[in-house]
């Protein structure tokens, strides 16, 4: 009896020991958790999206933003390499949606589209804009055996624009704009139709459209006060723009890790720069220039 009371003390003494050390780990860690939404989790007073105001005063409307905030604010490798990229790209991206007067917001589309890389979507749509192929031929965009203009920055957000105007004219309306490149035109307008509602906000909508708008809007505030959030990122740790010179192509190049060496770089570097380049090789057809980027500085050992 003695013996098997000590037995059980120190076994209940184990685990009383390990608990305590449980307790005190997970509370550590669930302190160092609540510092963090404390400071960081915070929802702002008043948004809007392309200056139309998001009605958080709506409950539903308040938690989905709540949702992407915390989600993308807890996203923190993926958040901290979208605000480096975003240094080198939203240059590009910028002048590009002023041109077409296209509101400047509609960059955080393309950051919650691609991560801003030249991504690949399991349904085939590619690039920082994710265009479809028969989408990206209907706004202009060459999609072939050696060119997929998805995959260039500059003409890919130009097609953005033509498509976002597009939208414009029919909704007047740039939430709506904004939905409606996830869900089309069409579905957003079925959807419209069907519920008798004119409001993004007041639209019961798929998951994946329903999430859509929040996420640009959490992108957005969390890349625009990055320090707010816990992303105090130190200048020198930013991606910044590599500079170009551009040559005008209107001939066929039969190689181009040669072409590549004859402009002083190898084939790598041409395919990082020009992603659009889809093969070894680089057929024109007759009438047609390709401006190939080649980079000036960066790539010296």
């Amino acid at each position: 009896m003695k013996t098997t009371w000590i037995k059980n003390t120190l076994a209940l003494t184990g685990i009383v020991s390990t608990s305590l050390l449980l307790f005190q780990f997970t509370s550590e860690g669930t302190n160092h958790v609540s510092v963090d939404v404390r400071n960081h989790a915070y929802l702002p007073n008043n948004m809007a999206f392309c200056e139309e105001r998001v009605p958080l005063s709506i409950i539903d409307v308040k938690e989905r933003l709540d949702r992407e905030m915390t989600v993308n604010i807890n996203l923190h490798s993926a958040t901290t390499l979208i605000i480096k990229r975003a240094n080198r790209y939203f240059p590009t991206i910028e002048p590009i949606l002023k041109k077409n007067g296209i509101p400047d917001d509609f960059k955080y589309l393309a950051v919650i589209e691609s991560s801003l890389t030249n991504a690949t979507s399991s349904a085939g749509a590619k690039g920082f804009w994710q265009f479809m192929p028969e989408t990206a031929k209907e706004y202009n965009l060459e999609v072939s055996s050696t060119v997929d203009e998805r995959y260039d920055v500059v003409k890919a957000t130009e097609a953005a624009c033509r498509y976002l105007k597009s939208a414009y004219n029919r909704f007047g309306n740039w939430t709506l704009v904004a939905a409606a490149y996830n869900r089309g035109m069409a579905g957003v307008q079925r959807q419209m139709d069907a519920q008798s509602v004119t409001d993004y906000y007041d639209l019961y909508l798929n998951e994946e459209t329903s999430r859509y708008v929040f996420r640009i809007l959490a992108l957005k505030e969390i890349m625009q006060n990055a320090s707010k959030y816990g992303y105090d990122l130190p200048k020198d740790v930013l991606y910044r723009p590599i500079k170009t010179k551009t040559v005008p192509v209107n001939y066929d190049i039969f190689d181009l890790a040669t072409f590549a060496n004859e402009q002083g770089i190898n084939y790598k570097i041409l395919k990082l720069h020009n992603p659009w380049l889809q093969n070894t090789n680089l057929t024109v057809s007759p009438g047609k220039t390709y401006s190939i980027e080649i980079p000036t500085e960066g790539y010296k050992k």
